[in-house]
């Protein structure tokens, strides 16, 4: 071996020996930090399928204490277990970049995580803007998603799954739920997993995450499955307070609105 291949594979081990050394969860939020969005991790909030979410102290410049940083697992580490339902209808439009996934190479595995973190990101602008009930996103990394938080600094907001509500406060949390689903319809997206373990309850008012999943349905030939199985499943949660309702019905009301552009 030159000396010249020597001195590239030594600094090489060196450059791996200090990833190795470096906390990644302040890895993944380096980006964050040197922007100056946030100054310091309080907590870790909740450990998903597919992400964690930790609870940080918002520099006073971005209008708000708390934020709340979403990071990914890498794909092989998630806990979807068919993510082609959810893929279908998504285009690549670079032939390379398509053909990188498609081989499922390394380096197509790596753009196909950073397209799992930008979907979730973009579909959450383009909700917020509508005016769904869903945190304010504010930035994103390859593998971090930065975003408005729900709860103090003692503690997170509960999900739904794990909050008590009166009978009233279900009925209100169901109908807001619908019209949430129907508005993200109106704008071409189905949730695709949701449930009362994804839906925040904080201070009278129920707050949907996690939306990396979600799907187009112009372009997916899962999409009216998905939506019925989102509605069925608040229906599941609303049950417990004696609030009957008919969930496959429903779905299929929405999605003739849908067909007939009638949202």
């Amino acid at each position: 071996m030159s000396k010249r291949k020597q001195l590239r594979t030594m600094d090489e081990l060196e450059e791996q020996e200090i990833l190795a050394q470096q906390d990644p969860v302040q890895e993944a939020l380096d980006y964050f930090f040197a922007e100056g969005m946030i100054t310091e991790i309080l907590y870790e909030v909740k450990r998903g399928k597919e992400a964690t979410v930790y609870c940080c102290q918002a520099h006073p410049s971005t209008g708000a204490e708390l934020l709340a940083a979403k990071i990914y697992r890498p794909r092989n580490n998630r806990g979807f277990k068919n993510d082609a339902i959810y893929q279908e209808g998504r285009v690549i439009t670079n032939g390379q970049l398509r053909r990188a996934v498609q081989n499922k190479s390394r380096f197509g595995r790596q753009v196909q995580f950073g397209m799992w973190v930008n979907h979730e990101f973009d579909v959450l602008m383009a909700l917020y803007r509508a005016g769904a009930d869903i945190p304010q996103p504010i930035a994103r990394t390859q593998s971090a998603i930065l975003m408005e938080y729900f709860g103090d600094r003692e503690r997170a907001a509960r999900s739904l799954q794990g909050s008590e509500l009166s009978r009233m406060e279900a009925r209100v949390v169901f109908d807001n739920l619908l019209r949430n689903i129907e508005l993200w319809l109106a704008h071409n997206y189905i949730h695709g997993d949701l449930s009362g373990y994804n839906v925040l309850y904080w201070r009278g008012q129920a707050k949907i995450i996690d939306f990396p999943q979600a799907v187009d349905p112009r372009f997916n030939s899962n999409a009216l499955f998905l939506l019925t199985r989102d509605i069925e499943k608040i229906c599941q949660y609303v049950a417990r307070y004696g609030l009957e309702y008919d969930g496959r019905r429903i779905a299929e009301r929405l999605w003739h609105k849908f067909q007939n552009a009638q949202l």
